[in-house]
């Protein structure tokens, strides 16, 4: 005898377990009945429409004209986690695609960064005076530049976790996620890449590049595993090595961020052999050791633009990826990170 609430409880139940699953375990209880083809249809179309879950104040969509990929997976965070210890587990599930809303995370305060050292300290101002001549947290050089859209590395200083301003602090520009509208585009040759879906004017902060810390070793251990699988066709890896020399030019600060399986929309940023229309800048924030790598705008950029900067040098492996930027300038070599 067919019990007429069975369709329905498979529709409620699908909704809790569907949203963890990835798109191959969704293909394949798709194929299991209607009811819950319907339901895998539905969890498709909501994580098409929102690559950030929610979590950011702006829902960011995926668009495909190319071929029938509807959204690309991954795990989302709206700032960069620590990873340590070599193989050290991640998470492997996260909810995405469900029916119920959640308001978006907060991105402030950060994540206690484990292991790594911090100090906390910073201003006492009134939220205000923030980023002044008189608060701790101010860096009057750079605050009178802007945050650098020269050629080269910008740099940034903004109040931390430590300080006791709020949020809404007006030296917390880069903390409160990606307030501006944005799509991730699927292209013939690049795969996706990240589109302004409203005008930005230069100078204008965009987003983070978020993913999971990593020490040198672990990153050099992904790296070797990440180039193995590109050259294959099997991975488009989003690890970004970040070099700032000291004054004395003896040593550099190394920052590894990777966004590969664990990372926010910065990921399908693409290279540009022109230097792209996005200007990277690294955000130092008060008591925190690690700098943070935030994209503003270079210039004024149209509404469809697709958003781009500058990966390295190609000449680091001659014999590297193919470049598709269509750049008058291209080397048609992507810039490989040399670990």
């Amino acid at each position: 005898m067919r019990n007429p609430a069975a369709p329905g409880a498979v529709t409620e139940s699908a909704e809790l377990v569907l949203p963890l699953l990835p798109p191959q375990d969704l293909a394949v209880v798709a194929s299991a009945c209607r009811a819950l083809r319907a339901a895998v249809t539905a969890v498709t179309a909501r994580r098409a429409a929102d690559a950030a879950r929610g979590l950011e104040p702006l829902p960011i969509p995926f668009r495909n004209c190319v071929d029938s990929k509807p959204y690309a997976y991954f795990l989302y965070t709206p700032f960069s986690l620590t990873r340590l210890a070599p193989g050290a587990s991640t998470r492997s599930a996260q909810p995405w695609g469900a029916a119920w809303a959640r308001p978006p995370g907060p991105t402030w305060p950060r994540p206690n960064l484990d292991g790594f050292p911090s100090a906390v300290c910073g201003c006492a101002c009134a939220a205000a005076e923030c980023g002044g001549t008189q608060c701790a947290c101010a860096d009057v050089e750079a605050d009178a530049a802007g945050p650098g859209l020269e050629a080269g590395m910008g740099s940034l200083r903004e109040c931390g976790d430590g300080c006791t301003c709020t949020p809404s602090c007006g030296n917390r520009h880069t903390q409160r996620g990606v307030a501006v509208r944005l799509r991730v585009v699927r292209h013939l040759h690049k795969g996706w890449g990240l589109h302004a879906a409203e005008a930005l004017g230069r100078g204008q902060f965009v987003c983070e590049y978020a993913g999971e810390f990593l020490t040198t070793e672990e990153a050099r251990r992904r790296q070797k595993l990440y180039d193995e699988l590109a050259s294959g066709g099997k991975l488009s890896p989003a690890l970004i090595v970040i070099r700032e020399h000291l004054p004395s030019g003896k040593a550099c600060l190394r920052v590894n961020i990777d966004a590969t399986k664990v990372g926010n929309v910065a990921r399908f940023i693409n290279h540009s052999c022109d230097g792209g229309n996005l200007h990277p800048v690294l955000v130092r924030n008060s008591g925190s050791l690690l700098p943070r790598l935030c994209f503003f705008a270079a210039r004024d950029i149209v509404e469809g633009e697709e958003l781009t900067f500058s990966y390295g040098d190609s000449r680091v492996r001659p014999k590297g990826l193919s470049c598709f930027c269509g750049s008058s300038g291209c080397s048609g070599v992507l810039p490989s990170e040399e670990t």
